[in-house]
């Protein structure tokens, strides 16, 4: 009994501290690292309906959390775009990328319109600035994982970039946990440290290293930058969701995915790392 009580009190005490439920977090991640590494192993194009599920969810998220007093987002228009999107940008490129985007901006503005005109409300720049913004901000971003997956050989590429990521995130949060102390950013993500962030930095070039030398067969040097680099862009991703959310007046986009939040949550530090990747997956084609 005492060893079950001193398991629930640190789980406690961890949990008060990073306000998350980490073993319903654990479960869920591993199960969702499972079937995403199975997506790209038994046959890639099955990664599709994979990030689909993240693209969908992330997308209704963030034009509900939109949907304020000062803004208006149309969550069936975008939706439609971004489930859109993933396929014509795996079977056509950056063509089907670039027209799915353009497309379903213009298709948000205008059912934007006609249910404005049937509700006798008025259309704000901001209504449209948020619809294109957040096309621009999951799916687009998220495609070029899908683009990447398409390459030669890009399932590898995909599925590197997720485990320095993983890396980053856990170096983060286990630093983080046991030594932080000065914020990063406390007026934006209060629990984000400086400590946490240079465990971040270890972990991700560590990660980088093997999965340069033994999974994409580039030079070491490369895998730390591209390690570094995702570090970089990962934080700074995160801090801009964190901002979001603020401005928006929540804490999480929903609380879909237990101990994790909502599927946004765990995109933001995934969209513009895979950006980065996939210039890198061109550069060694």
């Amino acid at each position: 009994m005492d060893i079950d009580h001193a398991i629930r009190d640190a789980g406690a005490k961890m949990e008060a501290r990073t306000g998350r439920n980490l073993v319903a977090a654990m479960v869920i991640g591993i199960a969702l690292g499972a079937i995403f590494i199975l997506s790209l192993l038994f046959d890639k194009q099955w990664f599709i309906p994979f990030i689909a599920v993240f693209v969908g969810f992330g997308t209704w998220e963030l034009a509900t959390i939109s949907r304020t007093a000062n803004r208006h987002v149309p969550r069936i228009p975008v939706l439609v775009a971004a489930l859109a999107m993933l396929p014509a940008t795996f079977y056509f490129g950056y063509l089907g990328q670039l027209l799915t985007l353009a497309a379903g901006i213009v298709f948000a503005i205008v059912w934007h319109i006609v249910q404005r005109r049937l509700s006798s409300s008025d259309v704000t720049d901001r209504d449209m600035i948020m619809s294109a913004f957040t096309l621009a901000y999951v799916p687009f971003l998220a495609s070029f994982a899908v683009l990447m997956t398409a390459r030669d050989g890009g399932q590898w590429w995909t599925m590197g970039t997720m485990i320095i990521i993983a890396s980053v995130d856990t170096g983060a949060f286990a630093t983080g946990v046991l030594f932080g102390k000065t914020p990063m950013a406390p007026k934006i993500s209060p629990k984000k440290t400086w400590e946490g962030f240079l465990g971040s930095a270890i972990f991700g070039s560590v990660a980088g290293y093997f999965i340069a030398t033994l999974m994409l067969h580039i030079d070491w040097w490369w895998g730390v930058l591209l390690g570094l680099i995702i570090l970089g862009v990962a934080t700074v991703g995160d801090l801009i969701e964190s901002l979001i959310k603020r401005e928006l007046g929540t804490k999480d986009a929903s609380q879909f995915l237990p101990g994790h939040g909502g599927f946004l949550d765990r995109l933001d530090s995934v969209l513009p790392s895979m950006f980065v990747a996939s210039v890198f997956a061109i550069l060694f084609s």
